[in-house]
């Protein structure tokens, strides 16, 4: 299906730019974590049903993603209980770095086609796309 392959294609452009900028140590999954965070600092159970995975694989996936210097923990002060996991500088930068690499993707599609036949596209999509989280579709 063509949504789906140019899904992957997006993914792939997007990984291919954070590496060219130095950040090759993050994954696709990662990123969709970055996604969620971007937002607002959150905790391992919100983390694991943003991602549509279970609270062991999000605390591994945090985990890593503290280890590499991308995340933080921080008590939560709503919930003495609870921990938020939060971006760290090193986070954010790697979150520009996606969005440049994902304006670059979508830059070089329009170039292939003519700027009212990618508007019409994009239009489309936009009305199909329902709301929810932007997940991995594991």
């Amino acid at each position: 299906m063509a949504v789906l392959r140019v899904a992957g294609q997006l993914v792939d452009g997007i990984q291919e730019g954070l590496r060219e900028q130095g950040f090759d140590d993050v994954r696709p999954a990662h990123g969709f974590a970055f996604v969620m965070l971007a937002a607002r600092p959150t905790t391992i159970v919100r983390l694991a049903e943003h991602l549509g995975i279970t609270k062991q694989a999000a605390s591994e996936l945090a985990r890593q993603l503290v280890g590499a210097g991308y995340l933080r923990r921080r008590p939560d002060p709503d919930d003495r209980r609870a921990v938020l996991l939060e971006l760290t500088d090193r986070g954010w930068a790697c979150t520009r770095a996606a969005e440049r690499a994902a304006r670059d993707t979508v830059g070089g599609w329009r170039a292939r086609v003519s700027a009212r036949r990618f508007d019409t596209v994009a239009s489309v999509l936009q009305e199909i796309a329902e709301p929810g989280p932007l997940r991995p579709s594991w």
